[in-house]
Protein backbone atom coordinates (compact mmCIF):
# COMPACT_ATOMS: atom_id res chain seq x y z
CA UNK A 1 0.00 0.00 0.00
CA UNK A 2 1.20 3.62 -0.82
CA UNK A 3 2.14 5.78 2.29
CA UNK A 4 0.84 9.36 2.62
CA UNK A 5 2.11 12.44 2.91
CA UNK A 6 2.19 12.16 6.79
CA UNK A 7 3.54 8.95 7.10
CA UNK A 8 6.60 9.81 4.96
CA UNK A 9 6.95 13.22 7.15
CA UNK A 10 9.05 13.10 10.37
CA UNK A 11 6.87 13.52 13.46
CA UNK A 12 6.63 16.67 15.26
CA UNK A 13 9.93 16.83 16.92
CA UNK A 14 8.79 19.46 20.27
CA UNK A 15 6.60 16.63 20.88
CA UNK A 16 8.43 13.95 20.26
CA UNK A 17 11.03 15.19 22.37
CA UNK A 18 8.28 15.89 25.21
CA UNK A 19 7.88 11.89 25.22
CA UNK A 20 11.43 11.50 26.37
CA UNK A 21 10.20 12.95 30.26
CA UNK A 22 7.31 10.02 30.26
CA UNK A 23 8.17 7.94 33.42
CA UNK A 24 11.09 10.45 34.26
CA UNK A 25 11.06 12.09 38.01
CA UNK A 26 13.03 14.94 38.66
CA UNK A 27 13.81 15.65 42.57
CA UNK A 28 13.60 19.14 43.95
CA UNK A 29 16.74 19.92 43.98
CA UNK A 30 17.73 19.07 40.61
CA UNK A 31 14.53 20.33 38.66
CA UNK A 32 14.01 19.93 34.87
CA UNK A 33 15.95 22.30 32.79
CA UNK A 34 13.75 22.78 29.79
CA UNK A 35 15.36 24.69 26.46
CA UNK A 36 13.47 22.28 23.88
CA UNK A 37 10.77 24.53 22.62
CA UNK A 38 11.51 28.30 21.60
CA UNK A 39 7.98 29.89 23.14
CA UNK A 40 7.35 32.06 25.69
CA UNK A 41 6.05 29.81 29.00
CA UNK A 42 4.51 33.24 30.36
CA UNK A 43 0.98 34.55 29.30
CA UNK A 44 0.21 37.91 27.85
CA UNK A 45 1.08 40.82 30.45
CA UNK A 46 -1.77 41.33 32.14
CA UNK A 47 -3.07 44.79 30.74
CA UNK A 48 -3.72 42.87 27.59
CA UNK A 49 -5.23 39.95 28.92
CA UNK A 50 -7.24 42.69 30.67
CA UNK A 51 -8.53 44.10 26.86
CA UNK A 52 -8.81 40.12 25.72
CA UNK A 53 -11.51 39.39 28.42
CA UNK A 54 -12.78 43.08 27.49
CA UNK A 55 -13.13 42.67 24.09
CA UNK A 56 -14.69 38.68 25.04
CA UNK A 57 -17.11 40.63 26.84
CA UNK A 58 -17.88 43.34 24.80
CA UNK A 59 -16.95 43.03 21.07
CA UNK A 60 -19.11 40.66 19.60
CA UNK A 61 -17.83 40.17 16.26
CA UNK A 62 -15.37 38.78 17.92
CA UNK A 63 -16.94 35.39 18.26
CA UNK A 64 -17.83 35.50 14.33
CA UNK A 65 -16.13 35.17 11.53
CA UNK A 66 -14.02 37.88 10.30
CA UNK A 67 -12.04 38.22 6.58
CA UNK A 68 -10.02 36.05 5.46
CA UNK A 69 -7.05 38.19 5.30
CA UNK A 70 -7.40 39.46 8.25
CA UNK A 71 -8.85 42.56 10.48
CA UNK A 72 -8.29 45.15 8.17
CA UNK A 73 -7.24 48.03 11.59
CA UNK A 74 -4.44 45.30 11.98
CA UNK A 75 -3.72 45.16 8.53
CA UNK A 76 -2.72 48.33 8.47
CA UNK A 77 -1.13 48.94 11.16
CA UNK A 78 1.13 46.25 10.38
CA UNK A 79 1.78 48.29 7.15
CA UNK A 80 2.42 51.27 8.55
CA UNK A 81 4.31 50.08 11.57
CA UNK A 82 7.06 48.37 8.75
CA UNK A 83 6.88 50.82 6.79
CA UNK A 84 8.52 53.20 9.55
CA UNK A 85 10.68 50.16 10.65
CA UNK A 86 12.38 49.16 7.12
CA UNK A 87 12.05 52.96 5.80
CA UNK A 88 9.88 51.09 3.25
CA UNK A 89 6.57 51.42 1.60
CA UNK A 90 3.85 48.67 2.32
CA UNK A 91 0.41 49.18 1.74
CA UNK A 92 -2.56 47.05 3.29
CA UNK A 93 -3.30 45.45 0.93
CA UNK A 94 0.20 44.03 0.54
CA UNK A 95 -0.60 42.59 4.44
CA UNK A 96 -2.59 39.21 5.13
CA UNK A 97 -3.15 37.82 9.31
CA UNK A 98 -2.76 34.41 9.26
CA UNK A 99 -3.40 31.31 11.91
CA UNK A 100 0.50 31.76 13.45
CA UNK A 101 3.35 32.18 11.42
CA UNK A 102 3.55 28.45 10.18
CA UNK A 103 0.41 28.98 8.40
CA UNK A 104 1.91 32.02 6.93
CA UNK A 105 4.90 29.95 5.62
CA UNK A 106 2.40 27.35 4.43
CA UNK A 107 -0.10 29.94 2.81
CA UNK A 108 3.24 30.70 0.82
CA UNK A 109 4.51 27.76 -0.36
CA UNK A 110 0.83 27.13 -1.42
CA UNK A 111 0.61 29.94 -4.34
CA UNK A 112 4.19 29.26 -5.23
CA UNK A 113 4.54 25.36 -5.73
CA UNK A 114 2.92 22.40 -7.51
CA UNK A 115 4.35 18.88 -6.79
CA UNK A 116 7.82 18.06 -7.76
CA UNK A 117 8.67 21.37 -7.65
CA UNK A 118 11.83 22.57 -5.20
CA UNK A 119 12.36 24.99 -1.85
CA UNK A 120 16.05 25.61 -0.98
CA UNK A 121 16.45 26.00 2.84
CA UNK A 122 19.62 26.53 4.51
CA UNK A 123 20.50 23.90 6.73
CA UNK A 124 19.60 23.65 9.49
CA UNK A 125 16.59 24.36 8.67
CA UNK A 126 13.54 25.47 11.16
CA UNK A 127 12.06 21.90 11.10
CA UNK A 128 8.34 22.86 10.52
CA UNK A 129 9.19 24.14 7.16
CA UNK A 130 10.69 21.09 5.87
CA UNK A 131 7.54 18.97 7.29
CA UNK A 132 5.32 21.20 5.30
CA UNK A 133 7.43 20.72 2.13
CA UNK A 134 7.36 16.68 2.38
CA UNK A 135 3.55 16.72 3.30
CA UNK A 136 3.05 18.88 0.05
CA UNK A 137 5.39 16.96 -2.63
CA UNK A 138 7.81 19.46 -2.46
CA UNK A 139 11.82 18.88 -2.90
CA UNK A 140 13.96 20.53 0.14
CA UNK A 141 17.14 21.38 -0.95
CA UNK A 142 19.10 21.41 1.23
CA UNK A 143 21.64 24.52 1.39
CA UNK A 144 25.24 23.87 4.13
CA UNK A 145 25.57 27.08 6.03
CA UNK A 146 29.12 28.20 6.16
CA UNK A 147 31.78 30.31 8.65
CA UNK A 148 29.12 31.67 11.45
CA UNK A 149 26.05 29.92 10.56
CA UNK A 150 25.54 32.07 7.68
CA UNK A 151 24.22 30.32 3.99
CA UNK A 152 25.85 31.81 1.05
CA UNK A 153 24.29 33.19 -2.22
CA UNK A 154 26.40 31.76 -4.65
CA UNK A 155 26.23 28.36 -3.56
CA UNK A 156 22.45 28.88 -3.08
CA UNK A 157 22.51 29.77 -6.87
CA UNK A 158 24.33 26.55 -7.62
CA UNK A 159 21.33 24.56 -6.26
CA UNK A 160 19.06 26.15 -8.70
CA UNK A 161 17.08 24.52 -11.42
CA UNK A 162 13.77 25.03 -13.71
CA UNK A 163 11.65 23.44 -10.80
CA UNK A 164 13.20 25.65 -7.83
CA UNK A 165 10.48 28.09 -7.04
CA UNK A 166 11.98 29.92 -3.41
CA UNK A 167 14.55 30.07 -1.34
CA UNK A 168 13.78 30.26 2.35
CA UNK A 169 15.69 32.76 5.41
CA UNK A 170 14.96 32.78 8.79
CA UNK A 171 16.41 35.72 10.99
CA UNK A 172 17.65 36.17 13.08
CA UNK A 173 17.87 32.23 12.21
CA UNK A 174 15.78 29.50 14.31
CA UNK A 175 17.94 26.76 15.42
CA UNK A 176 21.10 28.82 15.22
CA UNK A 177 20.03 32.39 16.80
CA UNK A 178 22.43 33.97 13.86
CA UNK A 179 21.59 37.60 12.66
CA UNK A 180 21.90 37.55 9.11
CA UNK A 181 23.93 40.51 7.24
CA UNK A 182 21.85 43.05 5.68
CA UNK A 183 24.48 42.77 2.98
CA UNK A 184 23.92 38.86 2.49
CA UNK A 185 20.04 38.92 2.77
CA UNK A 186 20.13 41.77 -0.02
CA UNK A 187 22.01 39.84 -2.18
CA UNK A 188 19.88 36.58 -1.44
CA UNK A 189 17.23 39.22 -2.59
CA UNK A 190 18.88 40.44 -5.79
CA UNK A 191 19.65 36.11 -6.05
CA UNK A 192 15.54 35.45 -6.76
CA UNK A 193 14.85 38.77 -8.40
CA UNK A 194 17.54 37.89 -10.93
CA UNK A 195 16.09 34.15 -11.29
CA UNK A 196 12.60 34.58 -10.95
CA UNK A 197 11.74 33.00 -8.01
CA UNK A 198 10.60 34.29 -4.52
CA UNK A 199 12.39 34.80 -1.21
CA UNK A 200 10.66 33.74 1.89
CA UNK A 201 11.85 35.84 4.30
CA UNK A 202 11.04 35.07 7.88
CA UNK A 203 11.50 37.67 10.50
CA UNK A 204 9.07 35.80 13.24
CA UNK A 205 12.40 36.38 15.49
CA UNK A 206 12.79 40.50 14.55
CA UNK A 207 11.88 41.79 17.71
CA UNK A 208 14.68 40.01 19.78
CA UNK A 209 16.99 41.29 17.16
CA UNK A 210 20.31 42.69 18.37
CA UNK A 211 20.87 45.51 16.26
CA UNK A 212 19.27 49.10 15.72
CA UNK A 213 17.58 50.77 12.97
CA UNK A 214 16.44 48.25 10.22
CA UNK A 215 18.01 45.02 9.58
CA UNK A 216 17.89 45.27 5.74
CA UNK A 217 16.34 47.57 2.93
CA UNK A 218 14.16 45.07 1.09
CA UNK A 219 11.09 47.05 1.54
CA UNK A 220 12.79 50.34 0.27
CA UNK A 221 13.23 48.35 -2.92
CA UNK A 222 10.72 49.33 -6.26
CA UNK A 223 8.82 46.18 -6.72
CA UNK A 224 9.88 44.79 -4.01
CA UNK A 225 6.65 42.46 -3.52
CA UNK A 226 7.34 41.10 -7.15
CA UNK A 227 10.22 38.91 -5.29
CA UNK A 228 9.84 39.07 -1.51
CA UNK A 229 7.50 36.98 1.17
CA UNK A 230 7.63 38.37 4.57
CA UNK A 231 6.73 36.40 7.25
CA UNK A 232 5.87 37.12 10.87
CA UNK A 233 4.75 36.27 13.94
CA UNK A 234 3.16 37.90 16.62
CA UNK A 235 3.23 35.46 19.55
CA UNK A 236 6.52 35.81 20.59
CA UNK A 237 6.64 39.48 20.84
CA UNK A 238 3.18 39.55 22.90
CA UNK A 239 3.23 36.15 24.09
CA UNK A 240 0.15 35.08 22.15
CA UNK A 241 1.63 31.86 21.16
CA UNK A 242 -1.89 30.10 21.66
CA UNK A 243 -3.91 32.85 19.98
CA UNK A 244 -2.33 31.20 17.05
CA UNK A 245 -1.50 35.05 15.39
CA UNK A 246 0.67 35.53 12.22
CA UNK A 247 1.35 37.74 9.08
CA UNK A 248 2.56 37.26 5.64
CA UNK A 249 3.29 40.49 3.65
CA UNK A 250 3.83 39.88 -0.22
CA UNK A 251 1.69 41.55 -3.40
CA UNK A 252 -1.91 42.08 -3.84
CA UNK A 253 -2.23 39.33 -6.51
CA UNK A 254 -0.56 36.67 -4.08
CA UNK A 255 -2.47 37.46 -1.27
CA UNK A 256 -5.50 36.69 -3.37
CA UNK A 257 -4.30 33.23 -4.10
CA UNK A 258 -3.49 32.74 -0.54
CA UNK A 259 -6.90 33.41 0.40
CA UNK A 260 -8.39 30.58 -1.59
CA UNK A 261 -5.94 28.32 0.89
CA UNK A 262 -6.58 29.90 4.05
CA UNK A 263 -10.22 29.90 3.55
CA UNK A 264 -10.11 26.14 3.35
CA UNK A 265 -8.10 25.53 6.25
CA UNK A 266 -8.86 27.95 8.94
CA UNK A 267 -11.60 30.88 7.19
CA UNK A 268 -10.12 33.87 8.87
CA UNK A 269 -7.15 34.12 11.75
CA UNK A 270 -8.39 33.97 15.85
CA UNK A 271 -10.59 36.85 15.91
CA UNK A 272 -9.94 37.52 19.99
CA UNK A 273 -5.67 37.05 19.36
CA UNK A 274 -5.94 39.67 16.05
CA UNK A 275 -7.48 42.11 18.26
CA UNK A 276 -4.51 41.27 21.36
CA UNK A 277 -2.07 41.87 18.76
CA UNK A 278 -3.87 44.90 17.16
CA UNK A 279 -3.97 46.62 20.77
CA UNK A 280 -0.09 44.90 21.78
CA UNK A 281 0.91 46.85 18.53
CA UNK A 282 -0.38 50.56 19.41
CA UNK A 283 0.56 49.72 23.54
CA UNK A 284 3.28 47.58 24.37
CA UNK A 285 6.17 48.87 22.23
CA UNK A 286 7.83 49.95 25.76
CA UNK A 287 6.86 46.90 27.34
CA UNK A 288 8.13 44.44 23.93
CA UNK A 289 10.98 46.79 24.46
CA UNK A 290 11.75 45.52 28.28
CA UNK A 291 11.27 41.90 26.67
CA UNK A 292 14.14 42.63 24.00
CA UNK A 293 16.59 43.66 26.93
CA UNK A 294 16.13 40.51 28.64
CA UNK A 295 16.22 38.14 25.87
CA UNK A 296 19.36 40.07 24.69
CA UNK A 297 20.77 40.27 28.70
CA UNK A 298 20.22 36.12 28.53
CA UNK A 299 22.50 35.81 25.22
CA UNK A 300 25.19 38.01 26.50
CA UNK A 301 25.32 35.41 30.03
CA UNK A 302 25.24 32.81 27.06
CA UNK A 303 28.23 34.01 25.46
CA UNK A 304 29.48 35.44 28.20
CA UNK A 305 29.58 31.76 30.30
CA UNK A 306 30.37 29.49 27.06
CA UNK A 307 34.12 29.81 27.73
CA UNK A 308 33.36 27.26 30.29
CA UNK A 309 31.89 24.50 28.24
CA UNK A 310 34.57 25.44 25.31
CA UNK A 311 37.02 24.07 27.80
CA UNK A 312 35.37 20.62 28.15
CA UNK A 313 35.07 20.72 23.76
CA UNK A 314 32.11 22.36 23.40
CA UNK A 315 31.72 24.77 20.43
CA UNK A 316 29.58 27.54 20.37
CA UNK A 317 28.43 27.63 16.25
CA UNK A 318 25.53 30.49 16.36
CA UNK A 319 23.96 32.41 19.32
CA UNK A 320 20.83 35.21 19.12
CA UNK A 321 17.15 35.63 19.74
CA UNK A 322 16.11 32.74 21.32
CA UNK A 323 18.58 30.17 20.64
CA UNK A 324 22.17 28.95 21.30
CA UNK A 325 23.50 26.70 18.64
CA UNK A 326 26.19 23.85 20.14
CA UNK A 327 28.85 21.37 19.40
CA UNK A 328 28.96 18.64 21.53
CA UNK A 329 32.21 16.89 22.39
CA UNK A 330 30.73 13.47 23.07
CA UNK A 331 31.36 10.38 20.64
CA UNK A 332 26.98 9.43 20.71
CA UNK A 333 25.25 10.86 18.16
CA UNK A 334 23.19 13.96 19.13
CA UNK A 335 19.52 12.27 19.13
CA UNK A 336 21.15 9.74 21.57
CA UNK A 337 22.45 12.48 23.60
CA UNK A 338 19.38 14.86 23.90
CA UNK A 339 17.88 11.38 25.48
CA UNK A 340 20.59 10.76 27.92
CA UNK A 341 20.66 14.63 29.14
CA UNK A 342 17.23 13.94 30.82
CA UNK A 343 17.93 11.19 33.21
CA UNK A 344 21.44 12.24 33.44
CA UNK A 345 21.77 15.96 33.72
CA UNK A 346 18.14 17.01 34.28
CA UNK A 347 18.07 18.81 30.82
CA UNK A 348 15.87 18.67 27.57
CA UNK A 349 17.10 20.10 24.39
CA UNK A 350 16.26 19.40 21.08
CA UNK A 351 19.01 17.43 19.21
CA UNK A 352 20.83 18.34 15.76
CA UNK A 353 19.21 15.55 13.94
CA UNK A 354 15.54 17.77 14.43
CA UNK A 355 17.13 20.01 12.06
CA UNK A 356 18.87 18.23 9.17
CA UNK A 357 18.45 16.08 7.04
CA UNK A 358 19.12 12.37 7.75
CA UNK A 359 21.71 12.18 5.58
CA UNK A 360 23.79 14.89 6.36
CA UNK A 361 26.68 14.25 9.65
CA UNK A 362 26.85 16.93 10.84
CA UNK A 363 23.73 17.36 13.04
CA UNK A 364 24.84 14.27 15.23
CA UNK A 365 27.54 16.78 16.74
CA UNK A 366 24.89 19.38 17.55
CA UNK A 367 22.20 20.47 19.55
CA UNK A 368 20.02 23.58 19.99
CA UNK A 369 19.55 25.80 23.26
CA UNK A 370 16.53 27.55 23.30
CA UNK A 371 16.83 30.02 26.25
CA UNK A 372 14.39 32.38 26.00
CA UNK A 373 12.60 30.73 29.30
CA UNK A 374 15.62 30.70 31.65
CA UNK A 375 17.09 33.53 33.34
CA UNK A 376 21.55 34.01 34.17
CA UNK A 377 20.79 31.78 37.15
CA UNK A 378 18.88 29.13 34.81
CA UNK A 379 21.38 29.36 32.41
CA UNK A 380 24.95 29.06 34.88
CA UNK A 381 22.58 26.02 36.24
CA UNK A 382 22.81 25.03 32.95
CA UNK A 383 26.66 24.98 32.24
CA UNK A 384 27.02 23.45 35.42
CA UNK A 385 25.05 20.63 34.76
CA UNK A 386 26.94 20.21 30.84
CA UNK A 387 30.28 20.89 32.64
CA UNK A 388 29.71 17.82 35.19
CA UNK A 389 28.32 15.41 32.41
CA UNK A 390 31.27 16.41 30.67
Amino acid sequence: MTLTRTQTTFAPPVMEARRWLEGVTFPPDRPLINVSQAAPVDPPPAALRAEIARAAVEDASAHLYGPVLGLPDLREEVAAQWSAAYGGAIDPAQVAITSGCNQAFTAALTTLCSDGDEVILPLPYYFNHAMWLDMSGIRTVGLMTGDGMIPDPEKAEALITDRTRAIVLVTPNNPAGVEYPAGVVGAFYDLCQRRGIALILDETYRDFDSRTGAPHDLFSRPGWDDTLIHLYSFSKAYRLTGHRVGAMIASPARLAEAEKFLDTVAICPNQLGQRAALWGMRNLSQWVAGERDEILDRRAAIEEGFPRLAAKGWQLLGCGAYFAYVQHPFDEPSDALAQRLVTDAGILCLPGTMFMPPDRPEGRRQLRIAFANIDRTGIAALFDRLIALS
